[in-house]
């Protein structure tokens, strides 16, 4: 199970770090397993809240070539040779099909930290380290 700082999760939820905090005393997130050092809150858990929270889709879609989209790995499906990888960046919800031995190199599974890049019809997922 994949685990985010505070901080990291307030990024991620466009909130401060003391609105996690009182998510996760009232359960709204879960508190990561982190029993040294300081506290976590679970992937899984943040990715759930930003699918939960995500707008309806706009009819008016701003583009750009070069778009980069840093969010959270929400759904992985994946069968023989193929791989479908859903990313929640802020409002956005980014879909990418991708090889399943790329998904598998890259570890994607819904928690992970990834950036959607986007040029023309082209997504390419990389991990944040």
């Amino acid at each position: 199970m994949s685990h985010l700082r505070i901080s990291e999760a307030a990024s991620l939820l466009n909130v401060s770090d003391d609105t996690v905090r009182r998510w996760l005393e009232s359960g709204r997130l879960v508190a990561g397993e982190d029993r040294h050092g300081p506290r976590t809150v679970d992937s899984r858990s943040v990715a759930a809240l930003m699918v939960e929270q995500s707008p309806a889709p706009s009819s008016v879609i701003h583009q750009s070539a070069r778009n980069r989209f840093p969010g959270i790995v929400t759904r992985v499906e994946r069968d023989g040779v193929m791989a479908l990888v859903e990313i929640q960046a802020g409002p956005h919800r980014v879909v990418s099909l991708m090889s399943r031995e790329a998904a598998d190199e890259l570890g994607l599974e819904p928690g992970v930290l990834a950036a959607a890049s986007v040029k023309a019809t082209n997504v390419i997922v990389d991990i944040e380290r």
